[in-house]
């Protein structure tokens, strides 16, 4: 269950104050959004802007691979530069991804734009299918819902 399932009479204040103190004990948290009927769930991470880094977000995982993933990209993040959109990379304990700028991150990341006003940015980590082909080719196997991608492809960093 998620913290708002499992106090059904908080109110958002009540939640963005949780998630504040999650913030003091931690450096990043993860926030997951269930798949509802008209889009697959996503996740994204919240604090990350208060480090001078994008959030991340990753779409059409399962809630606990999702967050591995972030985890494992925003433990590397903090110490290393951003990546650019275009960029590519495999992964250690994960896929290949491609790195998109998100184009509307409030729209998407909703703790974090509360949290972290207008200055928030945010980068999506667009993962291959098990055969390599990405969302935006023919033959991409994405699984219940797809692989939504929240901003528009870059031409491949050099």
């Amino acid at each position: 269950m998620c913290w708002v399932c499992d106090h059904p009479n908080a109110t958002r204040q009540d939640h963005l104050e949780y998630v504040r103190g999650l913030l003091e004990q931690h450096c990043w948290v993860v926030v997951g959004v269930q798949r509802d009927r008209y889009r697959p769930s996503y996740s994204y991470t919240v604090g990350l802007t208060e480090h001078g880094k994008p959030e991340l977000v990753v779409t059409g995982l399962p809630q606990q691979r999702a967050t591995d993933l972030l985890n494992d990209v925003a433990a590397h993040l903090m110490h290393a530069d951003a990546p650019a959109p275009g960029e590519q990379a495999r992964l250690t304990t994960g896929p290949l991804i491609e790195i998109v700028q998100v184009s509307e991150p409030t729209v998407h990341l909703r703790v974090a734009a509360e949290l972290c006003g207008p200055q928030l940015r945010a980068i999506q980590l667009v993962y291959a299918d098990d055969r390599g082909h990405w969302p935006w080719e023919r033959g991409f196997r994405g699984g219940r819902g797809g692989q939504p991608v929240l901003g528009a492809r870059a031409a491949k960093a050099a």
